[in-house]
């Protein structure tokens, strides 16, 4: 199976879209249900949704990505890992069930309990869709990956918001959550066309599983280690300011876990495809960091200065004390987009023991400067997510200087010109606030002439990925035309 350029393109505009449409809803549902429900309950849930997202990992076990690698995956292979899935993820279900009793005393939360219990349900859903997804990014499906993600985030909007607005509280947003993965697998299974054979194969599953299993150490240790400052958090201070802390994370997380989903998305099965072409994965690397850092830098740029007037007015005064999570956190995502590529391609050509590998030696870092900021509050822990990132950029780097010849200078220089453009656009709007505006109207005209000044600034530099980019929807929008003609 390979991939043509329009093809890739055209599958990267639909993930894109689905992503951001999708975010969209959800940071409106995400908005009313802020206003319903007070920051101590969305603390509980924050809590909650770490061990909820680390029995995901468990569940994957790396065997989605192993079956996107693998260049003749067929049903078998699917159907073997789909009733792997299912086993493990009720194994966790239990485990999570008699587990709650002791993560509810060693946080003094007894109102965990419950929820904990209810909660693990979305496990079982869990299993099935990731195998459903897997088969999607395995043919390039991503348009019919919108209609579930678009419309099961509008049902479980609805659920949430409801329940919310009856006084059901921390429940409403359990309600949501589960809702939402039941919808998703619902919708899948009618506009996805895959169906699991009644097989378990140990033939297949062991090299699956050989390559898989350091993928999901590597993706279990990331987990882990993502949200370990919120585990200290949840420990050491108030519910309501680990939700300040998860507020503040939440936005720029937005921003750039939308366009890192879309781009991994695409960039793996194609790497995988051409793992044996370095030249042309290197190139493809170089063109990715670039699409990545024109989209993102000028959004956590923007995101950094508009902070105050955008959670007084979305959230309200009550979630004030997550802007400087926001505008610290942001700084910490600016080296993020750099490595992004470079990960998915060392993934791609099989080395999963480098990812593996570099994850521990990172984590052993990551816990020396957690262990260290705990003790100075919890700005000094977000702080502490700064430096980490800024240590891992040149960790990260260093093994495709070997592999494909690709220098971390050169890998560094290519995220240079979108930086300097939006670190001019966010000057240019940072001003603003001493205007003596109302904060819609501030934050309204900050927004709009961030746009202005970023895209003309990009237009008139001729900027090589903007131009790229306007290119190619040019291309495609002559071709609707054309069509429709």
């Amino acid at each position: 199976m390979s991939f043509s350029r329009e093809t890739v393109a055209k599958s990267f505009l639909w993930k894109l879209f689905e992503r951001f449409s999708v975010q969209i809803i959800q940071f409106v549902v995400t908005i009313v249900l802020a206003r319903l429900i007070v920051p101590s309950e969305y603390g509980i849930i924050s809590l909650i949704a770490i061990f909820i997202q680390l029995c995901e990992v468990i569940i994957e076990g790396g065997l989605n990505t192993a079956l996107v690698q693998k260049k003749d995956a067929d049903n078998k292979d699917f159907s073997t890992i789909f009733f792997f899935s299912v086993g493990v993820s009720f194994l966790l279900y239990w485990v999570m069930f008699f587990a709650a009793i002791p993560i509810a005393r060693f946080y003094s939360q007894p109102t965990l309990v419950p929820v904990i219990r209810i909660l693990s349900v979305n496990l079982l859903f869990y299993a099935i869709n990731s195998i459903q997804r897997a088969y999607v990014s395995k043919h390039m499906l991503f348009g019919k990956l919108f209609y579930s993600s678009f419309f099961s985030v509008i049902l479980s909007g609805i659920i949430g918001i409801t329940m919310a607005y009856k006084g059901f509280g921390v429940y409403a947003l359990v309600a949501q959550a589960i809702s939402n993965q039941l919808f998703t697998t619902i919708i899948m299974a009618f506009t996805v066309r895959w169906r699991p054979d009644f097989v378990f194969s140990g033939e297949r599953f062991k090299p699956l599983f050989g390559y898989g299993w350091k993928i999901f150490g590597t993706s279990f240790i990331i987990t882990l280690f993502v949200n370990a400052r919120k585990l200290v958090i949840g420990k050491f201070f108030q519910p309501a300011t680990l939700a300040f802390y998860e507020k503040g994370d939440q936005l720029p997380s937005l921003v750039m876990s939308n366009i890192f989903t879309s781009i991994q998305a695409i960039l793996f099965p194609v790497f995988s495809e051409d793992q044996d072409d370095r030249p042309k994965i290197k190139s493809m690397m170089k063109r990715s960091t670039k699409m990545s850092c024109l989209v993102i830098y000028p959004l956590l740029m923007g995101l950094i200065v508009v902070a105050e007037p955008l959670v007084s007015l979305l959230l309200t005064d009550k979630w004030l004390p997550a802007v400087p999570f926001i505008r610290i956190l942001c700084i910490s995502y600016f080296f993020m987009p750099i490595t992004l590529s470079n990960w998915e391609a060392i993934k791609a050509m099989g080395y999963s023991d480098i990812t593996l590998k570099l994850e521990i030696l990172k984590k052993v870092i990551d816990v020396v400067i957690l262990v260290v900021s705990v003790f100075y509050g919890v700005y000094a822990i977000a702080w502490g997510a700064v430096l980490y990132n800024f240590i891992c950029l040149f960790i990260n780097l260093w093994p495709n200087k070997k592999l494909l010849d690709y220098s971390i200078r050169q890998q560094i220089s290519a995220a240079v010109p979108s930086l300097l453009i939006s670190l001019v656009m966010g000057a240019a709007i940072y001003w603003m606030h001493i205007l003596p505006i109302s904060r819609l109207a501030l934050l309204s005209s900050q927004i709009v002439l961030g746009a202005i000044v970023y895209i003309s600034i990009c237009y008139l530099i001729k900027e090589e990925s903007f131009m790229y980019l306007l290119g190619l929807l040019k291309n495609n929008y002559k071709r609707i035309l054309f069509k429709r003609s």
